[in-house]
């Protein structure tokens, strides 16, 4: 069933979903199950599945250069997803990103999506590579998630990229897409990434995943932002804990976001690693409880394989 129904049927029910990485190259679904199992009592009516650009390493050769190769450390979404299904019965949403893919790849993907019945995506633009300052697009790929939203809803239409091929088969794909309580790092102002989002909406997007955050009043705000300028879609709240003394510094670093005065202060006052992990697991569960108590369409956990934190949250919670 696709992810908007889900929100349509709960009548008002707050929902819960979560997360989860693909194993690295060489692992298997066993990392993915052991994170899963434990969570599948809460019932989550879907789940989603990141997807991964390549990235390059450099192998030193016999005549002194190196070599530099692509690789997909993280490979297999497709695959993870149909397991998922399989297993528990519930829905996978497969993330799709314009980094690293073409057009035909990701049309390609898109063919697999809907002969396995996945009927859900998340398209997102994706990040620059590690030694790059700015996102650049891969040959033949998509700038922006606009334009990957696009693709998807056009062969919701029956639209391939060969244009000999008339009466194609309509896919079905309800679309996700990304959304920023505390604005996208690369636009200027809150009002133009706004402008975006609107029109990812209006190419066919269905519903909005937000960027994790800590302080629910930028949640709020940003909802609030988002119906004055015509986006009525649900926007599901993204969470993830901090449980870390050094993700005070890595999570504003990697995601460009604020932690809040009173979060931080009682971090660096506990005096012991699972004193910290207990103000972030406390903190998490009084985000989520406001939230749910608000009415948000879904709870949407990044799992991060800590299984067993995200268990005592959501524990305290539903």
């Amino acid at each position: 069933m696709k992810v908007a129904e889900y929100f349509e049927k709960a009548n008002g029910q707050t929902l819960i979903s979560f997360e989860v990485l693909p194993p690295l190259k060489g692992g298997g679904m066993k990392a993915i199950f052991d994170t899963l199992d434990p969570l599948m009592e809460f019932k989550p009516p879907f789940v989603d599945v990141t997807y991964h650009r390549e990235e390059f390493i450099y192998n030193k050769r016999e005549s002194g250069y190196y070599e530099k190769t692509a690789i997909r450390k993280r490979p297999g979404t497709v695959g993870i997803c149909a397991s998922i299904m399989h297993r528990y019965g519930v829905d996978a949403v497969p993330h799709l990103i314009c980094g690293g893919f073409t057009k035909e790849e990701t049309e390609n993907v898109l063919i697999d999506l809907n002969f396995l019945n996945i009927q859900n995506v998340l398209c997102l633009r994706g990040d620059a590579r590690k030694f790059e300052t700015k996102f650049v697009p891969q040959a033949g790929g998509h700038n922006y998630a606009l334009d990957l939203v696009g693709q998807v809803q056009g062969m919701n239409k029956g639209l391939y990229l060969d244009t000999n091929i008339k009466d194609g088969e309509k896919t079905d794909f309800c679309i996700g897409i990304a959304g920023y309580p505390e604005k996208h790092f690369e636009s200027p102002n809150m009002d133009l990434d706004l402008g975006f989002t609107k029109q990812k909406i209006e190419a066919g997007a269905n519903y909005i995943v937000t960027q994790m955050f800590f302080d629910n009043k930028k949640y709020f705000e940003y909802v609030e932002l988002c119906r004055k300028n015509g986006i009525t879609v649900p926007i599901v709240p993204g969470l993830k804990p901090l449980t870390k003394l050094y993700q005070l510094n890595s999570i504003p670093r990697m995601f460009y976001i604020n932690l809040p005065h009173d979060l931080v202060d009682a971090i660096t006052k506990a005096k012991t690693k699972e004193a910290i992990k207990e103000v972030g697991i406390e903190w998490c569960i009084q985000q989520s409880k406001e939230l749910k108590a608000a009415g948000v369409p879904c709870l949407h956990y990044y799992t991060m394989g800590d299984t067993a934190t995200i268990k005592r949250i959501v524990e305290a919670v539903y």
